[in-house]
């Protein structure tokens, strides 16, 4: 039989507002943070502004995978509320081992049939993927469509790209993976990343100065989406919102015939790697 009611299970690293998720009926599982004053959990009771706080005062604070606890509860909460399916995107396996965790606890599940995917992205990566797939729910989209071709195809569709100010944090943080630490703080060199096929971050563009940030994302935006018709586009920001508005706007003039654009803002986890000043801009392929 296959599942009548569906639910939508992520991570906080899909940066998704608290809003965003309860609209579109997203479960949101939190990753935490351990710092010098204790444990949080990301999104609960820690925010990207806190770990801001904390870089600069050179705190290093240290991120890891949500309690099995917290995992196994929200399966139990779903259980109690009448779902009998479950559909995660979690965070790339190339960065957290949260995906596989989930995976291992999914499959202990005897009251609820699981489907477990590795976004091998993260950020708005995944949360654009998560709020498609609201959509695609609401349009009466089945299991059987959604689990073997919408997941896959939505994930193996989604670019994200990030702007980061400084690779100190991924290289202290052990998560620099693929990208080449460039000796750029003098020259003003800005670091663009996205993921690689295995799910680690890598460079794909550098540029000169915070100015032409904004415009080198839009050019990766656009070589991304290539001729396709139909897709979605996203911006995301840590500690610079400001900058984000403008992104948004150049975005939607360069790819205007989107069927939705949406936003939103790092989540502590990813922002004790990267620091804060960062922009993002993605696009999601759907035909």
């Amino acid at each position: 039989m296959a599942p009548r009611k569906i639910a939508l299970l992520t991570d906080s690293c899909a940066d998704l507002s608290p809003q965003l998720a309860e609209e579109n009926h997203i479960h949101v599982v939190p990753l935490r943070i351990r710092c010098a004053d204790g444990e949080y959990r990301d999104g609960v009771d820690i925010s990207a502004a806190d770990i801001y706080r904390r870089l600069r005062s050179g705190e290093l604070p240290k991120t890891s995978l949500p309690t099995g606890e917290d995992i196994e509860a929200l399966f139990d909460r779903l259980a109690a509320e009448g779902y009998d399916g479950v559909i995660a995107v979690m965070l790339s396996g190339g960065l957290s081992g949260t995906y596989n965790l989930t995976r291992l606890l999914a499959q202990e599940r005897k009251d609820l049939e699981i489907k477990v995917y590795d976004s091998v992205s993260g950020s708005l990566g995944v949360g654009i993927t998560m709020l498609q797939l609201a959509e695609d729910l609401r349009a009466g989209a089945s299991w059987r469509e959604l689990t073997k071709k919408r997941v896959p195809q939505l994930i193996e569709n989604t670019y994200p790209f990030f702007s980061v100010d400084t690779l100190e944090y991924l290289q202290k943080g052990g998560r620099i993976g693929k990208i080449t630490a460039m000796a750029g703080t003098m020259l003003q060199i800005k670091p663009l990343l996205g993921f690689a096929p295995d799910g680690q971050l890598q460079s794909v563009a550098k540029v000169r100065g915070r100015r032409q940030v904004q415009d080198k994302l839009i050019d990766l935006a656009v070589k991304a989406c290539g001729s396709h018709r139909k897709y979605n586009l996203a911006v995301a920001n840590g500690g610079a919102p400001e900058e984000m508005a403008e992104l948004k706007e150049k975005l939607k003039q360069a790819l205007p015939d989107y069927d939705h654009i949406w936003e939103g803002e790092l989540d502590g986890t990813l922002s004790v790697y990267i620091g804060d000043g960062v922009l993002g801009a993605g696009v999601q392929v759907l035909d």
